[in-house]
């Protein structure tokens, strides 16, 4: 998000001032940069991990300029190994931020987790390839995700609270979720419609999974079902994809 109260050509100039590298910047670049009507600011990617002492984020600068076109300026934002002072440089592209996130934090980052991905932001073909060499983990394949930032703490307590099954997660998963800053939500396959004593009956499987503050990913598997004694609506949460499934069906008699 921009600050409606400050110019573009400020911020610019707060911009450039602040990144180490911006004398790297092309000068045609920085030359229609100058032509700037309007901009918009935006969080891209961000990973904080205490446990190894990593933190970094990139942002996406946009800006309209008077001709009718528009560029971005990459902004990464970073704090070195061993010192707390936050540094700032400025790119081009996304495939240069790439390249500095390797000079910067080399074989490192490619054991860390993957960044949280926010909405509205398509990624062209040619630049997958750099993006995965520098974020992508080295763990076995995982859904794509893409985060929403937004109070995910209270989204999960919420969730919690719904649930009516005597197993649900408990004030160990709660504590952990009270640092949850994005989360998204997905329909999984597996939802059925069936007898359950013979009566109609649905089911809808559900996975609500968030990012914590030190950059872990952690999923609560919502079961919303009518397989209930007078056919209300009931919801159930759990900890991982089997329980849940395992609970639809022991829900579920399909005759």
């Amino acid at each position: 998000m921009s600050d409606p109260y400050e110019t573009t050509e400020a911020h610019l100039d707060r911009l450039l001032g602040r990144a180490l590298n911006s004398f790297d910047l092309p000068d045609r670049l920085v030359e229609r940069l100058g032509t700037a009507l309007a901009h918009s600011s935006s969080l891209y990617t961000t990973h904080h991990s205490p446990a190894t002492g990593v933190w970094r984020e990139t942002h996406r600068h946009t800006y309209l300029l008077a001709d009718g076109g528009s560029v971005s300026l990459w902004e990464l934002t970073y704090l070195p190994e061993g010192d707390r002072r936050v540094r700032h440089e400025v790119f081009a592209s996304k495939a240069e931020t790439c390249l500095a996130v390797s000079r910067l934090f080399g074989e490192a980052s490619a054991a860390a987790p993957d960044p949280v991905l926010l909405p509205g932001d398509e990624e062209p073909e040619n630049d997958v390839a750099a993006l995965s060499a520098l974020f992508a983990a080295s763990a076995p394949a995982r859904r794509h995700r893409e985060y929403a930032v937004a109070q995910s703490a209270d989204h999960a307590r919420r969730v919690l609270r719904r649930a009516e099954n005597g197993d649900r997660p408990g004030e160990p998963v709660a504590a952990l979720l009270k640092t949850a800053y994005a989360h998204q939500i997905t329909q999984a396959f597996g939802g059925r419609q069936c007898l359950s004593d013979g009566r109609d009956a649905g089911f809808s499987l559900y996975e609500h999974a968030f990012v914590l503050l030190d950059g872990t990913e952690l999923s609560l598997w919502e079961v919303e079902h009518t397989a209930t004694p007078d056919g209300r609506h009931m919801c159930e949460v759990y900890e991982s994809e089997a329980a849940a499934r395992e609970a639809m069906e022991h829900r579920a008699r399909v005759r």
